[in-house]
């Protein structure tokens, strides 16, 4: 892994990955969590993938070594981050369109860059505040469609959503300054792994009904592998490859492509509605986003990296 350079290809497969591969783990999720439990879901997820990182660690001769600090770190980040963030949002999804919850989740920045000036004091840049401002406005014109929020469990759906944002947010604060595994892969093998184990736990203590996948449907099971070896270890791997070797300016445009990805998904497989409204509301949402993610320093993508983020 210390010898691993940039390799074009590489590149290109990895945006790949992060535009459409992890855009359409909305779909997959929505379609899992139709049959399972939600807890259950996000649980086996990243036991599977972080067990799985763990011996790909070990045959690539990494060292899965880590310090109790280390591992404390990894455990609050991958609660903040999978636990709770990933969890609660696959149970948002029994009440929300898959690509609602992705254009709603985009918002992310516009609540990084709130709670840096709340709890760090931050000043907000000028092209920031026109970010906010468009961001807010495509919020509001997202949140307030009749025809959405009078369906069944969509306020409540929305308001996990967010509560989920505030998670990862602050999550994104967290791990700029925590001392983590330096290693990528390792990193988030131990996010992911320790985050399994929380959400099976979760999932006993709230009575989850759990099956076994010869119980699961074929979409189901198709949707759970690709969950769990295209939707967590090759897009973090490649999410993480391209942290290293490209600006995060270029990594940051999945925040624009994956709702555009997840929604036109959740249309054509599974009828999404797509209203006028909500289209006005992406643009002016993605446009708030890419104000905000002008700036140099991106906390957003410190998630899983470990790296210390520029001042």
């Amino acid at each position: 892994m210390a010898k691993l350079q940039r390799n074009t290809v590489l590149v290109v497969l990895s945006f790949f990955a992060i535009y459409f591969i992890w855009g359409s783990t909305y779909l997959w999720n929505k379609i899992a969590v139709t049959e399972l439990p939600a807890f259950m879901l996000a649980g086996i997820r990243f036991l599977t993938a972080g067990s799985l990182i763990f011996i790909i660690s070990k045959i690539l001769g990494l060292s899965l070594g880590i310090t109790k600090t280390q591992f404390k770190n990894t455990f609050i980040a991958g609660f903040l981050f999978l636990t709770f963030g990933n969890g609660v949002v696959v149970w948002a999804l029994k009440f929300v369109d898959s690509g609602f919850a992705a254009l709603e989740v985009s918002a992310q920045p516009l609540v990084v860059l709130l709670m840096m000036r709340v709890l760090q004091g931050k000043k907000i840049q000028p092209m920031s505040v026109i970010g906010v401002i468009l961001g807010i406005t495509g919020i509001f014109l997202l949140v307030g469609q009749k025809q959405i929020i009078t369906q069944e469990g969509a306020v409540l759906g929305m308001f996990l959503i967010f509560i989920c944002m505030l998670s990862w947010s602050y999550g994104s604060l967290f791990v700029g300054k925590a001392d983590l595994p330096q290693n990528f892969f390792v990193n988030t093998g131990y996010q992911m792994l320790t985050s399994g184990f929380s959400l099976i736990i979760i999932s006993f203590l709230l009575g989850e009904n759990w099956s076994w996948p010869s119980q699961w449907s074929i979409p189901v099971l198709w949707s759970m592998l690709l969950l769990i070896i295209f939707g967590s270890i090759v897009t973090f791997t490649a999410f993480n490859y391209l942290l290293r070797f490209v600006s995060p300016e270029k990594v940051a445009t999945s925040s624009y492509v994956n709702p555009i990805i997840a929604m036109v998904l959740g249309w054509y497989f599974l009828n999404e509605q797509i209203t006028l409204q909500s289209i006005v509301a992406s643009i002016l949402l993605l446009t708030g986003v890419y104000f905000i993610n002008s700036k140099k320093s991106l906390t957003i993508f410190s998630r899983f990296s470990g790296k210390k983020i520029p001042k």
